[in-house]
C-alpha cells in the first residue's frame, strides 16, 4: 500500500464541499421565498425531521432557528410514526430533510401531515422525489457528487443542508428584526447574554458596602474607608448625602507626589470634584465602555437626586463575566 496522502484527501474534500455550497446559489428560487413566508407566518412551531445524518443536521437547524427567534424543535421521523406525531399540530410548519427524498421513515408521515393540514417544506437533492412533490415548498440542494470517494457517506449533501438551514434562519432573523438583545435572552448563560442583559443594579455594592465619607473628613480617615471597603475609591458627600466628589487611588498618588499632609488635609481638598457616575439601570457593558474610555477602574452609582446608592469597580465586571 502507498503512503496515505492526508493533505491531498482533505483538500479534495473541502474543494468538493465548497463547490457544492457555492452551487446552492443557483438553486435558490421562489420556493425559498415561499418556505420563509410559511415559517414567518407560522403561529405554532417549526418542526424539523430527518433520518440518519440528515437527522443530525436537522437537530442543528432546529437549534439555530430556536435561538434566532423562530420557535423550533426536532422530531425523529421513526418516533413520529409511533406516537411522537402528536407533538405536531396544524399550526406548525414541518421541515423534512432527505437527500434522496424517498427516505421511508420520512415519506411515511407525509399523508399524516396532509391529513392534519400542517404545511411542510422539503430539503432534498431530488426535485422529482415523493417528498419534493408533496411539499408546499421544496428546497433543492442539487448535490450530484458526495465528497466521499465511494459516493456513500453523506458529506457534500449534509453540508449543503446545513448551509441552507442557516440561510433560512438568518433570513427569518432579519425579517423579524431580531436584535442582539433578543439573542441574549435565549443565551443567558453565555458571555453575550451576560454582556447584554446584566445591569449595574445586579452587580453593584450597596448599603453599608458603599465606600463613603463626608466633606471635612481628614484624608487619613478617608484612606481607612478606601482600605476597608476594598473598591479602590470612596465617594465624598455633603450633609444631605449628595455626591460632591470621588477620591481614588489615582488621587492618592497625586496627593503623595505633592507631599500632602495625610494627617491634616481634608478630603475635599484632594478629591476629584463631581467625578464620573452611572445609574443602577444602565447595562454593565456600558460601564465597561465608560471605564475603558476614561481610563478609570471604579464608578459611583447615583440616583436621580445625585445621592450614592452603589459602587462597583473593574473587578466586579470581571467577576460577573462582562469582560
Amino acid at each position: 500500500m502507498s503512503k496515505p496522502d492526508f493533505l491531498t484527501s482533505a483538500q479534495r474534500t473541502i474543494s468538493l464541499e465548497a463547490s457544492a455550497v457555492s452551487d446552492l446559489l443557483n438553486h435558490l428560487d421562489q420556493h425559498f421565498v415561499d418556505a420563509c413566508q410559511l415559517m414567518l407566518n407560522c403561529s405554532g412551531r417549526v418542526i424539523v425531521t430527518g433520518m440518519g445524518k440528515s437527522g443530525h443536521i436537522g437537530k442543528k437547524i432546529a437549534a439555530t432557528l430556536a435561538s434566532t427567534g423562530t420557535p423550533s424543535f426536532f422530531v425523529h421521523p421513526g418516533e413520529a410514526s409511533h406516537g411522537d406525531l402528536g407533538m405536531i399540530t396544524p399550526n406548525d410548519v414541518v421541515i423534512a430533510l432527505s437527500n434522496s427524498g424517498e427516505t421511508a421513515e420520512v415519506v411515511t408521515i407525509i399523508p399524516l401531515l396532509k391529513r392534519m393540514n400542517a404545511p411542510f417544506i422539503s430539503i432534498t437533492a431530488n426535485p422529482n422525489s415523493s417528498l419534493s412533490k408533496a411539499a408546499a415548498a421544496n428546497l433543492h440542494i442539487g448535490v450530484e457528487k458526495e465528497a466521499c470517494p465511494l459516493g456513500l457517506a453523506p458529506t457534500s449533501s449534509t453540508t449543503t443542508q446545513l448551509v441552507l438551514g442557516d440561510a433560512l434562519a438568518i433570513a427569518l432573523l432579519e425579517a423579524r428584526g431580531f436584535s442582539a438583545e433578543d439573542f441574549a435572552f435565549s443565551h443567558p448563560g453565555g458571555s453575550l447574554g451576560r454582556r447584554l442583559l446584566l445591569k449595574v443594579n445586579d452587580i453593584m455594592h450597596s448599603g453599608s458596602a458603599i465606600p463613603m465619607v463626608k466633606n471635612g473628613t481628614p484624608l487619613k480617615d478617608a484612606l481607612l474607608e478606601v482600605t476597608h471597603k476594598r473598591l479602590g475609591m470612596t465617594a465624598v458627600i455633603d450633609n444631605n448625602n449628595v455626591l460632591q466628589g470621588i477620591f481614588t487611588d489615582g488621587d492618592l498618588r497625586r496627593a503623595l507626589d505633592n507631599n500632602v499632609d495625610l494627617q491634616n488635609t481634608l478630603i475635599e481638598n484632594v478629591m476629584t470634584p463631581n467625578g464620573t457616575t452611572v445609574t443602577a439601570e444602565m447595562l454593565a457593558a456600558e460601564c465597561l465602555l465608560i471605564m475603558e474610555s476614561k481610563k478609570i477602574n471604579a464608578l459611583i452609582v447615583t440616583d436621580e437626586t445625585n445621592q450614592p446608592i452603589g459602587a462597583l469597580n473593574m473587578h466586579d465586571l470581571l467577576k460577573a463575566g462582562v469582560i
